[in-house]
């Protein structure tokens, strides 16, 4: 088994691009949560709230050709790989396009207008909307596609469409790939967009908060007072390189992943099961040959939903016990479905890399149906951890947990 260590991080949120910039807005303990004016055009829905990126531009140098594939989901994953592969040295590496570098990549959905166009198309008959670009923007796989296409990469693609867990198991699944011999390099991640439909979801289901006149005010992830989850969109992406070879060209090491758990509830399809949650968290202690006891920190997926945050709190404490610092990045900038994993992640290993951690926002009082844990609020807690633990858990019961190593 070889090493898997992380040269490269990037991503496209609502706080911002570069980490000097979020970490920022974590420092300001406020979120990103704001009331959709829009959205007063869908009479059935319940909430108006999104965590939207401000404002994102194509870049100048991103050609026609190379975009006119794209939706805003591939265009978030590309341009958070561009952030990353600078980040990791590789931007101008013609090395990457020799076959050695993969891409492991996923979202919840591709881009939402080209359904427009095909529903345009049942409805009316007519096609005036539907080009030969329509289906590649749409498919489950665009992100990953466009990804490895705008760096014409030639390495093994893995594309992970599966909600809310696509980002955490690109991670996963790329860590595998190197560690197993079958790439040198991976581009792991997971990106989203915002639409109505896509919020639909989990309207219908009454998981959406609804708290329309008070976005700062919510999500509330673990808290008694909690009423749903508020969704985001973004990227981010992370470089995973295999030890030696990033040794060798004297690459910056930010982090390296040691265990990866992915297993299946099996058992309803949005109604989470504690106990393979908890088994997934003891796959990836199994695979980074580590007890419970070295894990100094979780990433709680932390959604602000009923359901969930009971299920998981209880899998983490049965894991851990109740001494385990948690909290919930969610709770800044709602759930980014298909690039949470990522983008969590991401933040996870700066947290590792300066021993910060942020809390949970809105955490006023734990829910006494979840489990005992040592959640994080009010302030950021300091912790020299050097192992650290970032979960995430997704509609149809797919489990995923990670564990980071910090740099040595």
């Amino acid at each position: 088994m070889k090493r898997v260590v992380i040269t490269g991080m990037g991503g496209v949120t609502a706080f911002g691009n570069h980490w000097n910039e979020i970490e920022t807005a974590l420092q300001g303990g406020r979120n990103a949560v704001k009331r959709i004016a829009d959205w007063d055009y869908f009479q059935s829905l319940h909430t108006r709230l999104a965590c939207p990126i401000p404002a994102f531009e194509t870049p100048a140098n991103y050609s026609r050709k190379k975009t006119r594939s794209m939706g805003p989901v591939s265009m978030y994953a590309v341009r958070a790989s561009e952030l990353a592969l600078a980040d990791a040295g590789l931007a101008d590496d013609a090395s990457i396009k020799d076959g050695r570098m993969g891409v492991a990549y996923g979202s919840s959905a591709g881009s939402v207008e080209p359904i427009r166009a095909f529903g345009k198309m049942l409805e009316t008959g007519s096609m005036t909307d539907v080009t030969s670009n329509s289906y590649v923007q749409m498919m489950p796989h665009t992100t990953a596609v466009n990804v490895s296409l705008f760096w014409d990469l030639k390495g093994r693609i893995v594309p992970t469409s599966c909600a809310c867990a696509s980002g955490s198991q690109a991670i996963g699944y790329a860590y595998e790939m190197i560690a197993h011999g079958k790439q040198t390099l991976m581009l792991a991640g997971g990106a989203e967009e915002l639409s109505g439909p896509a919020v639909a979801v989990f309207d219908t289901l009454y998981a959406t908060s609804t708290r329309n006149d008070e976005p700062h005010l919510t999500p509330r992830p673990f808290d008694v007072a909690r009423d749903g989850l508020v969704v985001g969109e973004g990227a981010a992406t992370l470089v995973l390189e295999e030890y030696d070879h990033a040794v060798a060209r004297g690459a910056r090491i930010h982090a390296e992943v040691i265990g990866f758990g992915c297993n299946s509830d099996g058992a309803h399809i949005t109604q989470p099961t504690a106990e393979t949650m908890a088994i997934a968290m003891q796959l990836a202690l199994r695979d980074a040959n580590l007890s419970p006891d070295a894990i100094a920190y979780v990433n709680a997926h932390g959604t602000s939903t009923d359901r969930g945050d009971i299920a998981e709190s209880h899998a983490t404490a049965s894991t851990f016990g109740a001494r385990m610092p948690i909290s919930s990045l969610k709770s800044f900038i709602g759930h980014t479905l298909g690039a949470c994993g990522a983008i969590e992640a991401w933040w996870t290993i700066e947290a590792m890399k300066r021993n910060t951690y942020a809390p949970t926002l809105n955490l006023h009082q734990v829910d006494p149906a979840c489990a005992e844990l040592d959640y994080i609020v009010g302030e950021a807690r300091t912790i020299d951890a050097e192992y650290v633990m970032s979960n995430n858990f997704a509609f149809g019961g797919v489990n995923t947990s990670l564990i980071f190593r910090r740099r040595s």
